[in-house]
């Protein structure tokens, strides 16, 4: 008999230092009038474009966010630096990123019931590496005192969701009994702060859930994993050029698109649809009505894009706790945005309750799971 997969338990790590956008505001107009005057000669002549102030009422209502957490704010605020501080560590200390993925899967553990001797796999599943190797899961597998096998993956926004697929089916085929998914997101670190359509976007972060059987999950605990849907399609509209080949050529280096850079209106005129068709799609071809959701937990990018699919998932305006918002708070962690939403915003559903975690970004890439709770 094919065992079925469980979600046990869901971590969150949140840094303690956090930006508001009246603060991130301040910085980037500080930074725009330090540039204007210093290019004042080649702006009044035409050779160069003068840069313009933001306000928190603009990123309010480009995308609902109101403040974010982050590893750094000193050098992010600082407007001669506009990029985060975070020392390097020696090779036989733990990294940055492995610190925060282990402070979340701690608490998915603890709230599984399972210490680390009782994983069978690590997937660590993130946009951003912080290296190209040995893998970020290996550290993390390592630390924590996990064995079995660990690898990294990297699906953009939609790595979580990704990676519970594969914790999923590493279960059903019995090559895993438990999986451990995180998702550290050290976004800030690939945010160019010094550009007015994009400087707000990001936070920091790290998420975590443990996948298991069903035969080992305890009775009535977490939530079954009824079906798992995954698309990609290809598009240049979200992208970061950054890599170890930067290097081969010079003329590259320090230019934008080795930061994360967008076309925001296609992105949204394109993924909205998308989305909503896969999770329409995904809900019919099981039966299942949208009425007969309780929740959807959507990637926290953007308010307005989880508005729109929300509306055409329901049919109509969801309520606040039929889709749920976190990134008023957090900004947009990449994959880790719906799974916080998850952790947030499902202890009061009760059993047999319907759900969907859906992400969605970059590639682009769509991830869909349906759940039920136990």
């Amino acid at each position: 008999m094919t065992a079925s997969a469980v979600i046990t338990g869901s971590g969150l790590f949140t840094p303690t230092e956090s930006i508001s956008n009246e603060e991130l505001v301040a910085s980037y107009n500080a930074w725009v009038d330090i540039y204007n005057a210093d290019n004042s000669e080649a702006i009044a002549g035409g050779d160069l474009e003068a840069k313009t102030h933001s306000s928190a009422e603009f990123i309010e209502k480009a995308s609902g966010i109101k403040s974010r957490y982050v590893i750094n704010k000193a050098g992010i605020l600082d407007p001669k630096r506009m990029v985060p501080e975070i020392s390097e560590r020696h090779n036989d200390e733990p990294s940055v990123m492995c610190e925060i993925a282990c402070r979340a899967a701690e608490q998915a553990m603890a709230e599984a019931g399972i210490g680390a001797s009782d994983l069978d796999a690590v997937i660590v599943a993130a946009s951003n590496m912080q290296r190209a190797y040995p893998a970020m899961a290996i550290e993390v597998q390592s630390a924590l005192g996990a064995s079995g096998f660990a690898f990294d993956m990297n699906v953009a926004c939609s790595s979580a969701t990704f990676g519970i697929q594969q914790a999923s089916d590493a279960v059903k085929s019995a090559s895993a009994a438990r999986v451990l998914v995180v998702n550290p997101e050290i976004c800030t670190g690939h945010l160019n702060f010094r550009d007015r359509d994009s400087h707000f976007i990001f936070g920091d972060v790290a998420t975590a859930v443990v996948v298991e059987s069903d035969a080992t999950a305890a009775s009535g605990a977490g939530w079954d994993i009824l079906d798992t849907r995954l698309q990609t399609l290809f598009s240049n509209n979200i992208r970061n050029n950054f890599g170890f080949l930067n290097r081969a050529d010079e003329s590259g280096i320090g230019q934008t698109d080795k930061l994360f850079i967008q076309e925001g209106r296609k992105v949204f005129k394109e993924v909205c649809p998308a989305v909503a068709e896969q999770i329409t799609g995904h809900l019919a071809d099981m039966h299942i009505a949208a009425d007969d959701l309780k929740r959807i937990w959507l990637h926290q990018a953007n308010q307005n894009m989880n508005d729109l699919i929300a509306r055409k998932v329901f049919g109509r305006a969801p309520s606040d706790e039929e889709s749920p918002t976190i990134l008023d708070e957090y900004a947009n962690t990449s994959s880790a945005g719906s799974i916080i939403a998850f952790h947030k915003h499902s202890t009061d559903l009760t059993s047999g309750d319907l759900a969907v975690l859906c992400s969605f970004g970059a590639g682009y890439s769509i991830g869909s799971i349906v759940l039920r709770r136990r």
